[in-house]
């Protein structure tokens, strides 16, 4: 079993758009925020509303910003707003070595993935998101995988991503003990717009998983 399944399970609540939702999950107890910085998603924000987003998180939350086979220059202009970088599309560990954060690495689940040698691969990552595949499409999607196929022995921290939502949160939790979950249409009333009565409920369950 991987060091990094016992204890709390963080939360990253990703595809912030507004103040207001920024403000709600910080104070429902969110340990990370993500901003997607890529143009091609419907939540994307650019660097100058990162800055202002940013600007608001306090300190000991994790200001995340997400890219997808993104240029490095455009991604050292976004650093100064983030405490980590999340690179979610076909980028090399060379690339994502580069900059001048800290970094996880997202793992599309497709089919025959060897998620063991990509984490020696991404050894420099500080986790692995991992989320579910479609052809295509980076990343939310709403859809879920199937978790048997995290490898219970990764040295990596595991971020589980793909169709969370109050529902199923809680099963997933219990079958992966990932180290943190990752939501974001799970918690929306549209996309970029989020419901804090969904917020709410999400950490409901991940609390009730945790003390099961």
């Amino acid at each position: 079993m991987s060091r990094f399944t016992t204890g709390r399970t963080r939360v990253k609540i990703c595809g912030l758009t507004q103040e207001q939702d920024v403000d709600a999950a910080v104070a429902a107890g969110a340990d990370a925020l993500g901003f997607v910085l890529w143009p091609g998603s419907k939540r994307a924000i650019d660097v100058q509303r990162l800055a202002q987003l940013a600007s608001r998180v306090p300190a000991f939350v994790t200001r995340v910003g997400l890219f997808v086979d993104q240029p490095m220059d455009f991604i050292r202009r976004c650093e100064p707003y983030l405490d980590l970088v999340q690179y979610h599309g076909n980028e090399s560990p060379d690339f994502c070595g580069q900059t001048m954060r800290p970094w996880i690495k997202a793992l599309r689940m497709r089919e025959g993935l060897d998620v063991e040698a990509a984490a020696k691969a991404y050894d420099k990552a500080r986790g692995l998101l991992l989320d579910a595949y479609r052809p295509g499409v980076p990343g939310g999607t709403g859809d879920t995988f199937d978790w048997s196929r995290i490898p219970a022995s990764l040295e990596k921290p595991v971020i589980l991503a793909g169709g969370l939502t109050a529902t199923n949160v809680d099963e997933a939790i219990r079958a992966v003990r990932p180290y943190a979950v990752d939501v974001s249409g799970g918690v929306e009333r549209s996309p970029g717009i989020k419901d804090l009565a969904r917020i709410h409920a999400f950490f409901d369950q991940v609390s009730l998983a945790q003390h099961s």
